[in-house]
């Protein structure tokens, strides 16, 4: 039962991801913490859910020629160190100071698109 659960919150998220382009981590999180993992368990198997979903969005997107590959893969070269500083920082931050940090991250960015439109 709980891998169907895990397979629904995964096509959820993969639907969200792949529909506003934003990694799907902004969803999968907060449902992994919701479900009892610690931040820096709920960051990484978010991102091995992301890499799967991401595949598939890219070729999805790809076949619609909606990709530039080298602004893409230069954004990746960047993204690599700085997925390395954030795992590293995340180790010293609690869980609950986490779920402070990603509330503020996420109702700023949810502000930005609101105003911005």
């Amino acid at each position: 039962m709980q891998s169907l659960i895990y397979i629904a919150i995964g096509l959820a998220v993969g639907t969200g991801a792949s529909f506003t382009g934003l990694g799907g981590g902004f969803l999968m999180v907060p449902l992994l913490l919701f479900l009892g993992y610690s931040a820096q368990k709920a960051v990484g198997t978010s991102f091995m859910a992301i890499l799967v979903i991401s595949i598939s969005a890219l070729a999805a997107h790809g076949r619609f020629d909606n990709v530039d590959f080298k602004t893409g893969a230069l954004l990746g070269l960047g993204g690599i160190l700085g997925a390395q500083l954030g795992a590293m920082i995340l180790q010293h931050i609690s869980t609950a100071q986490f779920k402070k940090v990603f509330a503020v991250v996420l109702a700023c960015l949810a502000g930005y698109l609101f105003f911005k439109a």
